[in-house]
C-alpha cells in the first residue's frame, strides 16, 4: 500500500499537468464572413425550338427537318459559330382525338418537334437573334439565362473582402469575451453566384421586336474561418 505522502505527491503531479494537455486543444472563434461584387453578364443561353403538325410520321418529320434547317441557317447568317448551338431535343410523337360514341382516342396526327440550346456571347445581341429565330419559324422560344464568365476572377477582390469582414466579427467576439485573437486555424469558402434571370418566354411568333434586359448580376463570396484565441494579454 502507498504510503499517504506519496499519493499526494501523484495528485499533485496529475493537476500540474492537466494545463499542459489543455494548451494541445486551444479554443478557437469561428466565424463567416461575405462579400460581393457586381458586374454585368457577358454571356447568354436561350432555347429555340420548331413544333411541326401532319397526318403522317413521314410528313410531321420531313416538314419539321425543313423548318429547323431555316432555323440553324438563320443563326449562322447572325454570326453565330456553330459551335455555339446544339440539338437539346428531338421528338416525334402520335396526337390523338376522341371518337364520341366509341371513347376511344384513335390518332389523328403526328407532332415532331426540334430544339436547340444557343450560346450568345454578346448580350447586346439577344433580342436581335431572338428575332431572327422567330422570323426563321421557330416557334417555341424559352428558357433564357444570362452568366458572368469570368466569374472568379471578379470574386478576387470580394474574397479579401469576405476574410476582412471575418476578421471583423472575430475580433467583436474576442473583446466582448476578453481575449485576442491568434494566428488563423482554417479557412474555408462557400457558396457561389447565382444567374440572375431564368425563365420562360412566349411560345407564339412575336409581332413586335423582343424586349431582353440582361440587368447585372451580383456575385457573393462566403468564407468561414476559425482563429486560435489566448488571454487578453
Amino acid at each position: 500500500m502507498k504510503k499517504p505522502a506519496v499519493l499526494a505527491a501523484v495528485l499533485a503531479n496529475t493537476l500540474l499537468a492537466a494545463p499542459a494537455c489543455a494548451e494541445d486543444f486551444p479554443s478557437a472563434i469561428s466565424v463567416s464572413g461575405e462579400a460581393s461584387v457586381s458586374a454585368a453578364p457577358d454571356l447568354a443561353q436561350i432555347d429555340a425550338g420548331v413544333a411541326s403538325d401532319a397526318k403522317t410520321a413521314k410528313e410531321a418529320s420531313d416538314a419539321n427537318n425543313a423548318a429547323m434547317g431555316k432555323v440553324l441557317l438563320a443563326l449562322k447568317g447572325a454570326g453565330i459559330a456553330e459551335k455555339d448551338y446544339q440539338t437539346s431535343r428531338l421528338s416525334l410523337q402520335p396526337q390523338y382525338g376522341q371518337n364520341k360514341s366509341t371513347g376511344a382516342s384513335p390518332v389523328v396526327g403526328f407532332r415532331a418537334s426540334n430544339r436547340v440550346t444557343v450560346k450568345i456571347r454578346d448580350v447586346t445581341k439577344v433580342a436581335g437573334i431572338i428575332d431572327t429565330l422567330v422570323a426563321a419559324g421557330a416557334n417555341d422560344i424559352g428558357n433564357i439565362s444570362f452568366e458572368v464568365t469570368q466569374a472568379s476572377k471578379l470574386l478576387d477582390d470580394a474574397r479579401e473582402q469576405a476574410v476582412a469582414d471575418a476578421r471583423r466579427k472575430a475580433e467583436i467576439y474576442a473583446k466582448a469575451t476578453g481575449v485576442t485573437l491568434g494566428a488563423p486555424l482554417s479557412v474555408t469558402e462557400g457558396g457561389g453566384p447565382v444567374p440572375l434571370f431564368k425563365g420562360r418566354m412566349a411560345t407564339a411568333p412575336m409581332a413586335a421586336p423582343a424586349a431582353v434586359a440582361p440587368g447585372e448580376e451580383t456575385l457573393t463570396v462566403t468564407v468561414n474561418v476559425s482563429w486560435a484565441i489566448k488571454p487578453k494579454e
